[in-house]
């Protein structure tokens, strides 16, 4: 009996979460509709989200496309396909790890930060301070976040994969010594819009996953310093999960939608 009520429990805390977050994105689409939009908060935001996270995007989104070619060629020079590499990197950096390392590395940077803010301003009743004053907190805190995020994503994602693809030819046609010209024509063959418009709509919803997983665990903050902290750590965890396992069912469901580059040829 207790490993079912311990189950239960379990269920029981789960379901109580995502209603407090359906919640939370009910309010979020009321105040975009309704309420006040403050642009110069949504200035400030994208400035932080978008600006201030680009040298790690950039180094991740490289590095991740020079490993990814250099361990593909490992594996395709032993059956004399290493021009294939070109088009497998491409296609990776767009439809999967562009928009998924990019947004991991916003959850651990950006979706931390934004539970440490409003988690702070909750244990010292600043929250309360502008109910008070007639402001309502996800008018002022949670949406100049959501339409930085949106704003700030894309272009991101954009920048992470195109280092990560221009990182694969240098790896490629420098220590592999792949032709340029054929390392491209695969390149090209096998990618194309559909691609970066599969990144694209998996970047939207990783950054509202973001946003609302980690805005959340701030205004329900307690506890002072402890529960500030606590809430920074449960932001960035249950961001991190939240985008692996959406980006599972993105990939299903998007790859059905839009076949990738060898199917559609």
């Amino acid at each position: 009996m207790g490993f079912f009520r311990f189950i239960g429990s379990l269920v029981t805390s789960f379901l109580e979460y995502l209603g407090e977050v359906s919640l939370l994105i009910r309010d979020i689409a009321v105040s975009l509709v309704k309420g006040k939009i403050r642009w110069w908060l949504v200035m400030q935001q994208i400035v932080e989200i978008g600006y201030r996270s680009q040298p790690v995007v950039m180094i991740t989104g490289a590095f991740t496309g020079a490993v990814l070619a250099a361990q593909s060629l490992f594996q395709f020079s032993m059956l004399g396909m290493e021009t294939g590499a070109g088009a497998l990197v491409s296609v990776a950096m767009l439809r999967e790890l562009g928009p998924t390392i990019t947004a991991l590395m916003l959850a651990g940077r950006v979706g931390a930060a934004m539970a440490a803010e409003i988690g702070t301003m909750r244990v010292t009743e600043q929250v309360d301070a502008l109910r008070s004053m007639g402001v309502h907190p996800v008018d002022y805190l949670v949406s100049p976040r959501l339409l930085a995020m949106l704003f700030a994503v894309p272009l991101l994602i954009g920048e992470s994969a195109a280092l990560g693809i221009g990182a694969s030819v240098i790896v490629g046609t420098g220590p592999f010594n792949v032709n340029a010209a054929y390392w491209m024509d695969q390149m090209g063959k096998y990618t194309d819009l559909t691609d970066v418009l599969i990144s694209l709509i998996k970047g939207v919803v990783f950054g509202v996953l973001i946003v609302c997983i980690s805005c959340h665990q701030g205004m329900s903050a307690k506890d002072g310093a402890v529960g500030v902290g606590r809430s920074t750590t449960r932001a960035m965890v249950y961001s991190a999960l939240a985008i692996l396992i959406f980006n599972f069912f993105l990939t299903l469901v998007l790859n059905v939608i839009f076949p990738a580059g060898l199917s559609r040829h």
